[in-house]
């Protein structure tokens, strides 16, 4: 369920189609996401999930997996 909920807030936030979205897919390189985008992206999962993503929080997570695991284990 996570998983599904950030590709849908990766689909939306940076206007993709969802189905190009994956596991493995890479946010900035395969994304193109810049730095604002990643401020959204945290801004909206916090949102969604009702968590507090420390400032730093996203900035070593690579993959969509990777955040995926990351919120799982705030939550």
């Amino acid at each position: 369920m996570v998983y599904e909920k950030i590709r849908e807030i990766l689909s939306r936030e940076l206007d993709i189609e969802i189905e190009k979205i994956n596991h493995d897919t890479l946010i900035v390189e395969d994304l193109r996401a810049d730095s604002l985008d990643i401020v959204e992206l945290m801004m909206s999962l916090e949102d969604e999930f009702n968590i507090a993503v420390p400032d730093d929080g996203l900035q070593d997570l690579k993959t969509v997996d990777d955040v995926a695991e990351f919120i799982e284990g705030l939550l």
